[in-house]
Order: C-alpha cells, then structure tokens, then sequence
C-alpha cells in the first residue's frame, strides 16, 4: 500500500514537469525564483558565452542540478533540436493539475480547449483567462499545442497564475462532468453569450482555429451560444473569443 501511494505520489510530480528550452527562456526562468526547478540540462558541445556563463551562475546560485548531454540526447529531451541552443530545463508547474480531479470541485468557471494548435493563441488565452472571471483552462495533450516559450512570450508572464488541467482527450473528462452546464461555442447557436445564466459549475468549449469543436466533443455540449456579429463579420480570433468569455462575470 505505501509503495503504491509512493509511486502515485512521485507520478504526480513527474506529470507536473514542464521543459522549456532555449537560451533566454531559461535563463528568464532561473530568475524567476517562485519557479521551481526540477533539473537543468546543457548540451556538452556548448561554447562557454555570456549566455552559457549566466545560466551556470544562477543554476549555482539555486543549487539547482545540472546535467550535461551529447547533442542529440538534449534535442530528445527538449523536443526541439532546431531552437533549444544547447539547453533545457525541467520545470515543475504546480499549477498544471490532472483534469480528473475537476469533478471533485463544487463550483468552477473553465475554458476547454478542443484541439488548439497555434502556440499564440494558446498563451493569449491563458493570459485572458489569468485575467478574468475563470478559474482554470482544461487542455487535452492530444492534437494541443504543447506549452512552449512561444506560449509564454504570448502569455506575457501569467502562465502559472491559473490552474490548467490537462487530460489526455476533452471528451473523457467531459462525459464524467454531472451537473455542469457545458457551453459550445458556435455561430450557429441561436442563443447567445449574454442570455448565459451564471451557474455553480459551467464549462465554455472552444474549438480549432479553423475546423471548430470535434463531433465527440460536440455530443457532450448541454448548451450552445454563439457570439453576435455586426456588418457581416462571420467570426473571431480563437483568442478573443476566449477573451471575452473570460471576462463574463
């Protein structure tokens, strides 16, 4: 029993790291002292230069691990070989939470991402919803956009401000959610953003920037609202949408 709570435990923790990588990201990181730092890799093949110099200063200065790697190991660990420069670091987001442990909350405000791919997108929704009247993001892993230093130079600094929770499909989440008013965002809704009544748990879906919500996800919609459009405009930006759900009070 204790060696299955122990593997639950650190299981836990291993799906909380995040890794960034790339030479200024990193080191915006190691600054950022209310960061935790799992690990620190560097590939061997690095040129000791102001930026490399910085990176091992701050790591010393936090006592954080640093691990050295051959070229290719690193871009396997950093998923990015064309633009990681030598680095990567093991993040632990404690705001990055199982989407499983959303039926267990009373009441919640939450966006729901369906397949959001561009990475600006995805972190000027989190910098709107940081910013607003919701209380976290669900966001699937499967056909995401994964978070990224483009999704935090988009976030602008908020990415950890708000609890995103993450699944592997939306659907498996949303069918178990009793209960819940479970918005689809959609122009050919007859109602609309303002005839939402404010509830204890509800949920708003939004869609792919250019195929919308998936038919499986659409199926486990209670509700549907659209947006109302003036002079013709058919629809908006993925992340204004977001933007103006965020702020519905």
């Amino acid at each position: 029993m204790q060696d299955s709570k122990e593997y639950l435990d650190k299981k836990a923790y291993f799906d909380k790291i995040i890794t960034l990588y790339g030479r200024n990201v990193v080191i915006e990181v190691l600054q950022d002292e209310t960061i935790e730092i799992h690990k620190l890799h560097m590939s061997n093949s690095n040129k000791t230069d102001g930026a490399v110099e910085t990176i091992l200063s701050l790591a010393k200065k936090r006592d954080i691990t640093v691990t050295y790697h051959d070229k290719n190991a690193l871009s396997r660990i950093s998923k990015n070989a064309k633009q990681d420069q030598g680095v990567a670091i093991d993040i632990i987001a404690n705001s990055y939470k199982n989407a499983k442990e959303i039926k267990d909350l009373k009441s919640f405000k939450l966006l729901a991402l369906d397949g959001i791919q561009n990475p600006q997108n995805l972190g000027m929704i989190i910098r709107s919803c940081a910013g607003g009247y919701v209380d976290g993001i669900i966001l699937p892993k499967k056909s995401s956009a994964k978070i990224s230093p483009l999704v935090i130079k988009a976030s602008a600094g908020t990415l950890f401000k708000l609890p995103i929770y993450y699944c592997n499909t939306l659907d498996e989440i949303l069918k178990d959610l009793e209960d819940t008013n479970i918005y689809l965002l959609s122009s050919h809704a007859k109602s609309s953003i303002y005839d939402v009544q404010k509830s204890d748990r509800s949920i708003f879906v939004l869609g792919n920037e250019s195929d919308g919500v998936s038919k499986e996800v659409e199926k486990l919609c209670n509700n549907s609202i659209s947006i109302p459009m003036n002079r013709g405009v058919e629809s908006l930006n993925v992340a204004v949408t977001a933007s103006l759900i965020a702020f519905m009070k």
